[in-house]
């Protein structure tokens, strides 16, 4: 959901007021958007992996199923969450618009748009048939 003109105003302040306070803080938290964010969790992620691949063997090994479904599954819930992390990631020197879908996306007022055409034309329909 996008902010209000007035929210964006609030959270400029806000920002401005952050930067004079406290420089040294606001210019670290500047590097811990999104993409650094996405990029830790895709690393988390193949460690993960690693860890499951670790379980599996050891399952495989101790001749112990229930370890190498559990890595398994490990290694399952880690690479859903690498492409999934990726995916969202913004390119380098992109920075994403607050408001704005991702691409390749539809925005929910375009749907919007589509439904209240077809109630549109089904009510039409309706109308056409209780009328003739």
């Amino acid at each position: 959901m996008p902010l209000s003109e007035h929210e964006q105003r609030m959270l400029e302040q806000m920002e401005r007021a952050l930067y004079a306070e406290d420089p040294k803080f606001a210019t670290a938290l500047e590097g811990s958007g999104l993409r650094t964010y996405t990029r830790r969790r895709v690393y988390q992620a193949v460690a993960g992996f690693l860890v499951g691949i670790a379980l599996l063997m050891a399952g495989m090994v101790a001749q112990e199923i229930w370890v190498s479904v559990v890595g398994f599954l490990v290694m399952l819930g880690c690479a859903v969450l690498a492409v999934t992390g990726w995916r969202k990631a913004p390119k380098p020197g992109e920075q994403p618009v607050p408001g704005m879908a991702p691409a390749g996306r539809r925005q929910p007022r375009q749907r919007r748009s589509v439904m209240n055409r077809i109630e549109q034309r089904w009510q039409r329909r309706r109308d056409d048939q209780q009328g003739g």
